[in-house]
């Protein structure tokens, strides 16, 4: 199958500075792929590209198997949502969407069909004559997406169009763009530096560093098989050490931190030798706490500590665990409920996998 947007080997070059490096993906059709990256990595270059609005210096963009080298942005079939929607203020809603239709050429009556269905499908119909004031956040949203889908593109760019919204509507906005991806089963291609927006809505993630992909994949494969450290890092939470290995054994190892402590781990990406520098990553809710050590027994990693912090976040709720040695582990407390009743300073004791702490070469 054909995918519907390719890039081969994409590069741009600013004068001295190369923003994107030699990048290549393939998207298939009807799904929904991010680029995840902090600012400034070149994820906003790679989409202006795609667009048209920026000539690559060097590479290919194929949508459908077609180049679009040398295609203008409005002959590309592509459509683009940025993070300030840019609805024209002065036009009601049904003019709004059916702008492009009207540059279009298309009939009075056939321009209404079709803003009427898409409505329908974006769950608001009967409101052509609202004007965007009259909109709520999450509608403005969805406006701006009937806008670009009523045109059919191949393949529509979302450049961070939740960022302007706040908290509670972009969690919610995260659920309803995944499913008016499924319901128009169109390719969404998503850049954010929001790894839950990522993580919630992709069905590929491309994770972006220093122009450049450290790793494309699933959200389950980038959160827990991550193939560098910055993969690592970046993606979740994560406490976080840095250690020498002591002893090798395939791919689990033993390492000592700089603090004295003593961890298993296990060995992500190259092979690492003895008495190497390491970078070691652990989840909050990697770590099991308990009252009991017995508890515990079956995990490579025990320690006896005492609650420095509550981080009180309902379901979410986190502790802060200060062992006799090394610095602070950050612990998710289970949901059942059971230490709901912890206060700081009380002793506790905590235990994780060793398959559980990831450590990769110092410096990958």
């Amino acid at each position: 199958m054909t995918p519907d947007l390719e890039c081969q080997g994409l590069t741009k070059q600013f004068d001295e500075t190369t923003a994107v490096r030699g990048v290549s993906f393939s998207v298939a059709p009807g799904s929904f792929f991010s680029i995840l990256g902090p600012s400034g990595c070149g994820k906003t270059t790679i989409m202006r590209m795609i667009a048209g609005f920026l000539e690559p210096t060097d590479g290919d963009i194929r949508i459908k198997g077609k180049s679009m080298l040398n295609v203008a942005p409005n002959k590309r079939p592509v459509n683009m949502v940025f993070q300030h929607l840019a609805l024209f203020p002065m036009m009601n809603v049904a003019d709004n969407i059916g702008y492009g239709l009207r540059r279009k050429g298309l009939g009075k009556s056939e321009i209404a069909r079709k803003v009427g269905e898409v409505l329908d499908r974006i769950g608001l119909p009967g409101i052509e004559t609202r004007k965007p004031d009259e909109l709520s956040g999450g509608q403005k949203q969805r406006v701006a997406i009937a806008r670009c889908m009523v045109l059919e593109p191949d393949v529509l760019l979302l450049d961070e169009p939740l960022g302007a919204l706040d908290l509670k509507l972009r969690e919610r906005m995260k659920i309803e763009l995944k499913s008016l991806q499924a319901e128009f089963d169109t390719t969404f291609v998503y850049i954010t530096h929001d790894q839950s927006e990522a993580l919630v809505m992709s069905d590929q993630i491309a994770v972006m560093n220093a122009g450049q992909f450290e790793q494309v994949g699933s959200a389950r494969d980038l959160y827990y098989r991550p193939k560098t450290a910055f993969v690592a890092g970046f993606v979740g939470d994560s406490n976080r050490w840095r250690g020498t290995v002591e002893r090798v054994d395939g791919n689990r190892i033993a390492l000592r931190t700089a603090d004295g402590m003593l961890i298993a781990g296990a060995t992500q990406g190259a092979p690492l030798a003895t008495g190497s520098a390491a970078e070691i990553f652990l989840r909050p809710e990697a770590v099991r706490v308990a009252q009991d050590a017995a508890d515990l027994a079956h995990f490579d990693n025990r320690l006896r500590g005492e609650v420095s912090s509550l981080l009180f976040n309902g379901a979410a709720s986190r502790i802060l665990v200060r062992g006799e040695s090394g610095p602070e582990i950050e612990v998710t407390l289970p949901q059942s409920g059971e230490f709901a009743n912890l206060t700081k300073g009380a002793p506790v004791h905590i235990g994780w996998s060793g398959d559980q702490t990831a450590c990769f070469a110092a410096g990958s």
